[in-house]
């Protein structure tokens, strides 16, 4: 399979719009029965505390970013029309801001059972759309069992630190390769792509790293001999 490694954060609205795109973009891609995507963490303010939330987007942005009311509306309006055309509803109105640490913590765990991008999905989803916590284990346990997890694992997941340094490898991979920004993808750690890029941009990356991809894959050792078959092309002959 070939990868795609993705560095993101749940409170980054261009993360999400950028999965969209992404998505979209895979999902007219002839060969995507052959891509892998991983999720790796990316913390946006991991100062915030982690008993803590702000209750709204603006007071978080002015009050930690320095902006003045009028750009926070300005900027805001701006990602909600972005993410509208990407097919994502933010509601900044509804935003609640947390540490994002236990939720990448269990998104790790999620990986493990092959429910990160499930999980990554419904954790965008609840921050921007449903205006829960993401912070609160509580949430976090209910949302992993929505997606399939198991609730007594995911609270005993959430108690401890696990996973803790896998978030913090992925944290400290993401300075070593160079992103300052999320979203950031990596093709077949050998193409990436900063931000939220159309739709067209990630599937012209997308059948250039694949097109590379398969020129490395293994090929047949035994010798072809031809007759009559069918196919999917030429029918019949």
């Amino acid at each position: 399979m070939m990868k795609v490694e993705v560095w993101s954060d749940i409170m980054c609205p261009f993360c999400y719009i950028g999965k969209k795109n992404y998505e979209k973009a895979l999902s007219q891609f002839a060969g995507a029965t052959d891509i892998e995507i991983e999720w790796k963490s990316f913390q946006l303010d991991p100062e915030i505390p982690a008993e803590e939330s702000y209750p709204s987007e603006k007071e978080y942005l002015a009050e930690r970013k320095g902006l003045s009311a009028a750009q926070v509306t300005a900027m805001l309006k701006s990602v909600t029309a972005t993410a509208a055309e990407a097919g994502v509803k933010m509601d900044f109105d509804r935003v609640i801001v947390a540490n994002t640490m236990n939720a990448h913590r269990l998104l790790h765990f999620a990986g493990e059972k092959g429910l990160a991008n499930d999980l990554k999905e419904r954790l965008f989803r609840a921050h921007f759309t449903d205006g829960l916590d993401v912070g609160d284990k509580q949430t976090l346990s209910d949302l992993a069992v929505e997606v399939g997890l198991d609730r007594e694992e995911s609270r005993a997941v959430l108690a401890g630190d696990e996973y803790a340094y896998a978030v913090a490898q992925d944290i400290q991979e993401a300075g070593n390769i160079g992103v300052r920004g999320v979203p950031f993808f990596v093709f077949n750690r050998k193409y990436a792509v900063s931000g939220a890029q159309p739709v067209e941009g990630f599937l012209q990356t997308l059948e250039k790293a694949h097109a590379e991809w398969k020129e490395t894959q293994p090929k047949p050792s035994f010798e072809i001999i031809e007759g009559p078959s069918c196919s999917p092309e030429t029918g019949c002959d």
